[in-house]
């Protein structure tokens, strides 16, 4: 048999891996608020033109109160299309056990891997903690700016310490940056608690807290996104990076958005 010399072998080898596909990678998706001028059958058509597999719902789009019957037909338009349901979210929760109930129940009909919730009350924790045991669906809390309940990530924090391990954080990489924090340095903080993310880029003076944040194209505004997917990849973090704006004037036509956002995902992150 002939021996290659070890520095070939390993050559060989690391080719080899190089040009394997990249099983572990973080996944483009899309928040349907984005879409938010656009119906359900819209925004999914949307979604499809622009290749992307992967979308979270909101309420208008695929609300929890609806038919079984309803839901069901949205569900075959989805499969249809080939698009997924793969969370529900921003969701509004209660201390209503049977309206909390429902979202679950939504989630399992679409098998949906995530719920993203924003509870008001931190006193709802308990019962949606017993609901994630029973459905054995995870729950991630979302971010929004400074001054809402879980604008500080360690707010964040305290509600995980000590729960389910299936719950934990839908982070918004845009409102995290402009509440003065590195979403780098946050998403390791949550300690592989991150199941899911909204990504938007903000453009804003930290020097100025009066000018509020706007959303600009990725790669312009204030987001540490170099530093952040390095990480993402370096843990082979398999979550969907759910492309969102907050911009009136983006969602009012969001096609040039998207594509700049996706063209910005696939020169910066590893694809599978």
């Amino acid at each position: 048999m002939k021996r290659f010399p070890l520095v070939t072998s390993l050559l060989i080898v690391a080719c080899a891996l190089s040009l394997a596909p990249l099983s572990a990678a973080p996944e483009l998706g899309l928040q349907s608020w984005t879409c938010r001028n656009m119906t359900f059958e819209e925004a999914v058509l949307f979604a499809q033109k622009h290749e992307i597999k992967n979308v979270q719902f909101y309420r208008k789009h695929i609300d929890p109160s609806s038919s079984r019957e309803k839901l069901l037909e949205q569900k075959a338009f989805l499969e249809k299309h080939g698009v997924k349901a793969y969370s529900i979210g921003v969701s509004r929760t209660s201390m209503d056990a049977g309206e909390n109930r429902k979202l679950f129940e939504l989630a399992k009909l679409f098998g949906m891997e995530v719920i993203v919730v924003e509870p008001r009350d931190l006193a709802q924790w308990d019962g949606l903690e017993s609901l994630v045991k029973e459905y054995d669906i995870k729950l991630a809390i979302h971010n929004h700016g400074t001054g809402t309940i879980y604008g500080n990530p360690a707010t964040v924090k305290q509600v995980l310490a000590g729960r389910d391990e299936r719950i934990g954080v839908s982070m918004d990489v845009g409102w995290v940056t402009a509440a003065g924090f590195d979403p780098a340095v946050i998403y390791r903080n949550y300690g592989g608690r991150v199941f899911d993310m909204h990504v938007k880029d903000k453009m804003f003076d930290p020097r100025n807290s009066d000018v509020k944040p706007t959303d600009t194209h990725f790669g312009l505004g204030n987001v540490n996104f170099d530093e952040l997917f390095e990480l993402l990849v370096e843990d082979g973090w398999t979550g969907v990076l759910a492309i969102e704006t907050d911009s009136k004037d983006f969602a009012q036509e969001p096609t040039e958005f998207v594509k700049r956002a996706k063209a910005f995902f696939e020169a910066h992150v590893p694809q599978k």
